[in-house]
């Protein structure tokens, strides 16, 4: 067994906020609720955290405030090599470097975007100093900017959007590999049928394929319904030492491993087109473990947009290469009594865009046993997660 530090720590509670569209609830509430959700969930109370990490959209101090915990030991968060999920991983090494025992870790996303802004010096006298007041935002955008070299092209080509930038990806793959326009399809019906079964999920209502077909095109091959749902909301996690795994109401989820991509050159300026940071980050998690594809029991991958999820099943080794059109096609193998269980919740397509952290909650509560309805039958005992496209990605491998 590999020895790496992010074994160390444990997911020891989980919470998430209400979902909606348009639900003109403040950010900082929705912070709140999946926050204390978490704590509670780990049978803690605000006192005990002694850590915070987020992507920057919520300022660590504010969060600190609204739950009345004081002395922080551990602020992090932004972005750094695991992407999206570099707030959950810098977390996981806090606590195994003995920085922290219980380290909070919260998303917060709003449909028309935005951050909690702090509230008036005098109200937060005895907060943190900055910059822990502040959010990270320009730090964040500054380092994603770093692996986005080729934007000045695209921008010159009016690609303006990740939706034309992962189109042309799809497209080459389309073309090499044959994949096609109704095997994308059939991710986003399963993800609906998934949905169904999740209450918090923004789109419930079945869908044919003749639904998917005469959605109105985005950028070719993508259409509507390959495009994830912007939502309100909020997921928060409970990151703990390892030792304190059996001391909580709920099982604490373990962490085998994770990976991440580092500095890429961009979107498209890759020797090996149309792949992306996916391929280095899922080397880089099969590096830190003994654990093999062949032993995920189910898979939460991310679809910002429906051929993201494609390229994760490759990147990991889920499917061989090119294969992954095939795999997906008819839903059998990805339904929740497949052969590899996927975005079980309806994943970002039709549950919602949370980031890359709803792909961790319902993980978590699949692996916990806990997902209701669309529980995956059997007893699932590792889950593979994945977050990113392009050239951002982070994944990672969870335990019972």
């Amino acid at each position: 067994m590999l020895d790496v530090p992010e074994k160390r720590a444990v997911i020891r509670g989980i919470g998430i906020s209400q979902i909606g569209r348009h639900t003109g609830i403040a950010g900082a509430e929705l912070t709140r609720e999946a926050a204390a959700a978490a704590i509670a969930d780990a049978g803690l109370r605000p006192g005990e955290i002694d850590g915070i990490s987020t992507m920057g959209e919520t300022p660590l101090g504010e969060v600190a405030r609204m739950l009345g915990v004081e002395d922080l030991a551990y602020r992090g968060g932004g972005y750094d090599r695991g992407g999206l999920l570099s707030p959950l991983m810098s977390a996981f090494l806090a606590v195994a470097a003995g920085r922290a025992r219980h380290v909070l870790v919260v998303r917060t996303v709003k449909m028309m975007g935005g951050t909690i802004v702090p509230a008036p010096a005098a109200a937060v006298a005895t907060a943190p100093p900055p910059p822990e007041t502040m959010t990270n935002d320009d730090q964040t955008m500054e380092a994603m900017g770093r692996v986005m070299g080729d934007m000045a092209p695209l921008l010159a080509c009016h690609a303006y959007s990740a939706a034309n930038w992962l189109a042309m990806h799809c497209q080459r793959h389309m073309h090499v590999y044959g994949t096609t326009k109704e095997q994308l399809g059939w991710l986003a019906i399963q993800s609906r049928r998934n949905a169904a079964l999740n209450p918090l999920a923004a789109y419930r209502a079945p869908m044919t394929m003749d639904d998917y077909l005469a959605s109105r095109p985005v950028s070719t091959p993508f259409s509507l319904f390959d495009c994830d749902v912007p939502i309100d909301g909020s997921i928060a996690l409970v990151v703990s030492a390892r030792e304190t795994a059996r001391d909580g109401p709920n099982p604490a989820i373990h962490i085998e491993a994770f990976g991440g991509a580092g500095e890429q050159t961009g979107w498209i300026d890759r020797s090996d087109f149309p792949r992306m940071a996916s391929t280095d980050a899922a080397a880089d998690l099969w590096s830190r473990t003994a654990l093999k594809p062949a032993d995920v029991d189910i898979a939460e991958l991310y679809d910002g947009f429906s051929f993201l999820t494609f390229a994760w099943l490759e990147a990991l080794g889920l499917c061989g290469e090119g294969e992954s059109g095939p795999f997906i096609e008819g839903a059998h193998r990805i339904a929740l009594d497949g052969e590899l269980p996927l975005n079980t919740y309806g994943g970002q397509l039709s549950a919602g865009r949370m980031h890359g952290y709803w792909v961790l909650h319902e993980a978590c509560l699949q692996l916990r046993r806990q997902a209701g309805d669309r529980q995956v039958p059997g007893a699932p005992e590792v889950a593979a997660v994945a977050a990113g496209g392009g050239p951002i990605a982070g994944c990672l491998l969870l335990t019972t």
